[in-house]
């Protein structure tokens, strides 16, 4: 997952967890059992993932009782992305790892260091946007480890029945809501500063407006050509966190409010639209477990209601490096094809409510799935989607949240912060040596 997802995802509920869920963890990496009976698991040390594992695991080996898999945690954020790497760079990788897919996957220099799946069918079993999220120089190397994301609007279904709003399918539509929803004395859009990674949903988001707008975007920013703030489509995200503010259409703890406080909101009705990633919906059971089936998602507003359309994040990829060979190949390969089949999704929706859609084609959600997974899941299966540009493009700044905070806080203009955002982005371009020449 990216930065945002990282955070988010280990906020989902699992009360599956307990102490020694996972047994084994202590395990060194590069097992010396060269027979195949025995593999080491690297994982990110989030409550949803461990999760994910359990179920994964006991499924397998119940299946395959001659396999054994010994779990390994590593931490969230950059300490975990520098673990990875260095267990690559040394050859002391994990049998098996699972790690983000898109921009950052590249980043591991996939040809060097990973294996590539090389049985067709399961690449054939597999959602045609994880392939392209978990693709490099034409090869796919790793299977989907968890479920897709929307990046949107989640809106508070009974509230929008009640007052008889519509799905805005452009921003002058949803604009009008808003000013409904005020008059009856509620919060239109919920924003929580007080968790500032959260202030990147509207421009994240918006990118599948971008992407419809100008379909070679991704290519033009990734070579320095197009710049957010003289790009009129990508300018739009920032726009819109300012238009927010400035109509008065925030909550008034927006600058304080923490990720559960504006999902509580949101479930009881006190705020109405959250743009935030579906995964984080999960919380919902937690902060408000009697309203969390009165939450949906719809995708952020653009200007062509012809294009309308969701922005969606791939799972992390579950892979293997090139240090394993012979029996202990085969076993994990073994692995790898469970997870990217029909009895690899019962496994996770016997354990872990799903959050978004499998992208295993042959899995479809639960009956009693949340509605934001099954309204994400409508879009993509629409073809009503669009992978964030993270999966397009290498190039993201870090300093994006302080930016839109900035902006939807009323401190900087849209224009300011777009600038700002260019300037970050240069200093990531010049770290990654794409040589922009202006």
């Amino acid at each position: 997952m990216t930065r945002l997802f990282r955070r988010s995802a280990a906020l989902l509920t699992v009360s599956a967890l307990a102490s020694g869920l996972l047994a084994g963890c202590a395990s060194p990496s590069g097992s010396s059992d060269s027979d195949g009976s025995s593999l080491t698991f690297l994982i990110g040390n989030d409550a949803g993932e461990m999760a994910m594992a359990k179920a994964e695991i006991a499924a397998f080996k119940a299946a395959n009782p001659d396999i054994n898999i010994d779990v390994q945690t590593r931490p969230a954020g950059s300490e975990g992305d520098n673990a990875v790497k260095t267990k690559l760079s040394t050859g002391d990788m994990a049998d098996l790892f699972t790690y983000n897919t898109g921009s950052l996957l590249q980043a591991l220099k996939p040809t060097d260091t990973l294996l590539p799946i090389e049985d067709a069918s399961v690449e054939s079993a597999l959602a045609d946007n994880f392939v392209t999220a978990a693709t490099s120089s034409g090869k796919l190397y790793g299977v989907p480890f968890g479920l897709a994301s929307g990046g949107g609007i989640l809106y508070n279904t009974k509230v929008y029945d009640k007052l008889g709003l519509e799905i805005p399918k452009t921003w002058s539509e949803f604009m009008a809501n808003n000013a409904k929803i005020k008059k009856e004395g509620l919060a239109p859009v919920i924003q929580t500063y007080g968790e500032t990674w959260t202030s990147q949903v509207m421009v994240l988001g918006d990118y599948h407006n971008v992407e419809a707008a100008e379909p070679d975007f991704a290519t033009n920013y990734t070579d320095g050509k197009v710049k957010y703030a003289t790009n009129k489509a990508a300018l739009a995200g920032f726009q819109h966190i300012e238009d927010l503010n400035k109509a008065g259409y925030l909550n008034s703890d927006y600058r304080s409010a923490t990720l559960n406080d504006g999902l509580k909101m949101l479930a009881e009705g006190k705020g109405v639209q959250f743009p935030m990633v579906g995964a984080s919906a999960s919380a919902l059971a937690t902060v408000a477990p009697d309203q969390a089936g009165d939450v949906g998602i719809f995708p952020i507003p653009g200007t062509d209601a012809a294009s309308f359309g969701l922005t969606m994040w791939a799972p992390s990829a579950l892979l293997i490096p090139k240090t394993v060979k012979g029996a202990k190949l085969e076993a994990a390969r073994k692995f790898q094809a469970f997870v990217a089949s029909k009895q690899g999704c019962e496994a996770l929706t016997k354990d872990v409510a799903p959050t978004g859609p499998y992208m295993v084609k042959a899995c479809s959600l639960p009956d009693d799935a949340s509605q934001v997974a099954k309204d994400t899941q409508s879009y993509i299966t629409s073809g009503k989607a669009s992978l964030a540009l993270e999966f397009s493009s290498p190039v993201k700044g870090p300093n994006l949240e302080q930016i839109c905070i900035q902006v939807g806080s009323g401190i900087e203009s849209a224009q300011q912060g777009a600038e700002d955002y260019d300037k970050d982005v240069r200093k990531q371009a010049d770290q990654l040596g794409l040589n922009w020449s202006s």
